[in-house]
């Protein structure tokens, strides 16, 4: 992570505007404030990326108040293009410009930066056209900065940073629910536990529709998942780690519908509004 934050530091010179990457389902906890205070005074689009599993409205309302560059959109979804290239072009408008005036003609540049997994390489083939930036659906697979040509714009993606430090570890263990962070570091079964309480919190339905929860302790809800897919070992005894899996598997893949982990007041105090 210390390699992708000097890469960044290295390029932003070159670079007209900034894009940082965040997952609609959390902002605050994909949002690594160290790019933000590497930037300084350039100018900062944020993308909420991944809108089709979250309720962004919310979350854009309270970041336009705050005076931030914002926009939602699904880089899976080629209509998303269209907007994310006009915010982008509105970023740099000005400079544009004088640009003109000058006589000056070159393609305006942006620097795409965020946590892993939520998007960048994505939202890059999505404006490219084409697969142009590699992409997975897991952590760490962009491992090196790479130039794309997208029309009248150069994308500069970066390997994924993580935040400098995890002492919020309710939004710590977020990170870990949307696959920011690789599953084989992670004590899963601890993870799975609570994500099942917080999914209880913000939307038991979904969790009754899919697996017939009612409610209970985390391992009672897991239980449950086990019963709901079969997890169920030689004897009777469940199968708790295909359950972990499939759980997080199912969250990631949006089967629990659009959810917001993330409040406003965590958005406050990341400085996100």
């Amino acid at each position: 992570m210390a390699k992708a934050m000097r890469v960044m530091g290295e390029n932003l010179n070159l670079c007209d505007g900034v894009v940082i990457v965040l997952d609609a389902r959390c902002p605050a906890a994909s949002y690594n404030r160290g790019i933000a205070d590497m930037v300084g005074a350039k100018s900062v689009l944020y993308v909420l990326n991944k809108a089709d599993l979250s309720q962004t409205e919310g979350y854009l309302s309270a970041m336009k108040e705050g005076e931030k560059n914002a926009v939602a959109v699904n880089g899976t979804d080629p209509r998303a293009a269209r907007p994310l290239l006009q915010a982008m072009e509105s970023l740099v408008k000005d400079r544009l410009e004088n640009n003109q005036k000058k006589g000056t003609v070159r393609p305006m540049r942006f620097l795409v930066a965020g946590v892993p997994n939520t998007g960048k390489s994505t939202l890059i083939n999505l404006l490219a056209g084409g697969k142009k930036a590699t992409t997975g659906d897991k952590a760490g697979v962009t491992r090196a900065k790479q130039w794309v040509k997208c029309g009248s714009f150069e994308l500069l993606d970066t390997p994924g940073t993580m935040p400098p430090s995890c002492e919020n570890q309710v939004l710590a263990r977020r990170l870990a629910y949307v696959g920011s962070i690789n599953d084989d570091i992670l004590a899963l079964d601890e993870i799975a536990l609570m994500l099942l309480e917080e999914l209880w919190e913000i939307s038991p339905q979904a969790l009754n529709d899919r697996y017939g929860i009612e409610g209970g302790t985390g391992l009672e809800m897991l239980e449950k998942v086990c019963i709901r897919r079969g997890f169920l070992l030689r004897g009777g005894d469940f199968d708790y780690e295909r359950g972990e899996r499939a759980l997080l598997d199912d969250f990631r893949k949006g089967k629990f519908g659009r959810i917001r982990l993330d409040t406003l007041d965590d958005l406050k105090a990341v400085g996100l509004i």
